[in-house]
């Protein structure tokens, strides 16, 4: 049986619907907010204080403490020549939306530059920039689109050298910091460590949210009771999932329950109290869809 009821939201349509001509303008503002962000990022905290965190902006940072080439320079003559690399390997995969975030960034890293630090200290600087390069990076992939840079080089290892993608993104990164350790100083390059390390845990918020939603599954002898406890008590959706006792090979259905952070206590003193020896585990969840929760798929 299967209650597919969450909660007392009412179903609400998107105001834009995805594959329209309002939707297609939605994501590229969204791209260009996103690359906006990550410029900001890169003329506030990173550039100023040489922290060079990986990508072709890592390398703009070196060549311009090097030999004082202009940043939004540096990344259009990188950018460029790899999406069209990218575009001649892998075709459609190398998108319109990488081309614009190709050019758009190197455009407002330029239109920035003056903008000046707000702060002298290079671990503020690491962590905030962190933070805003990871929220742009995190609202451009929302978007569906790239930035370009050092992924197509990536994807190229990952093709015809058989390394996964993640470790060739991590490698081609790792060189960058560690020319800017031999560059700058070691002390920098651990500075730019602990910004990508931010940047990665901002997307992954702005992807994924902060996991208000958790999900628990409950084994119990009384599976009709807290299937009522949770719907008109909680007033939560809950499904039930056919299972067997590995041992016993008896019939032991299984109950799921999405809920929110708060109600997590509530849920636990229903369990105890309809059924002590029910065997509950409990997980955090992320991007929950749907009657109840958040209804937009964006």
């Amino acid at each position: 049986m299967t209650d597919t009821r969450a909660g007392t939201a009412r179903s609400r349509r998107p105001a834009v619907k995805p594959g329209s001509r309002a939707y297609t303008v939605y994501e590229y503002a969204m791209l260009a907010a996103g690359a906006l962000l990550m410029a900001l990022s890169f003329n506030l905290f990173l550039a100023p204080h040489r922290l060079a965190s990986g990508g072709v902006a890592g390398i703009s940072i070196l060549l311009r403490h090097t030999f004082g080439w202009e940043p939004a320079y540096v990344q259009w003559a990188l950018n460029v020549p790899l999406f069209l690399l990218g575009w001649k390997l892998f075709g459609g995969s190398a998108s319109w939306k990488t081309a614009a975030g190709t050019l758009l960034l190197p455009l407002f890293v330029y239109w920035t530059r003056d903008v000046g630090t707000p702060t002298d200290d290079p671990l503020l600087s690491s962590v905030f920039g962190g933070v805003l390069t990871g929220a742009g990076l995190g609202i451009v992939f929302r978007s569906r689109g790239t930035t370009g840079g050092l992924s197509i080089l990536a994807k190229i290892l990952h093709k015809y050298a058989g390394l996964s993608y993640g470790l060739s993104t991590a490698l081609l990164d790792g060189l960058v910091i560690a020319a800017a350790g031999l560059v700058f100083a070691p002390e920098l390059a651990l500075y730019a460590l602990l910004s990508l390390f931010v940047t990665s845990k901002t997307i992954d918020i702005v992807q994924l949210g902060w996991s208000a939603s958790k999900v628990a599954f409950i084994i119990s002898r009384e599976t009709e009771a807290l299937e009522r406890a949770i719907l008109h008590e909680l007033d939560r959706g809950v499904t039930r999932i056919p299972a067997y006792g590995g041992y016993t090979g008896a019939e032991r259905p299984v109950l799921m329950v999405v809920i929110g952070t708060s109600e997590v206590a509530r849920l636990k003193e229903k369990v105890r109290h309809i059924d002590p020896s029910s065997f509950v585990w409990i997980s955090d969840t992320h991007e929950v869809l749907g009657e109840g929760f958040r209804r937009n798929m964006d």
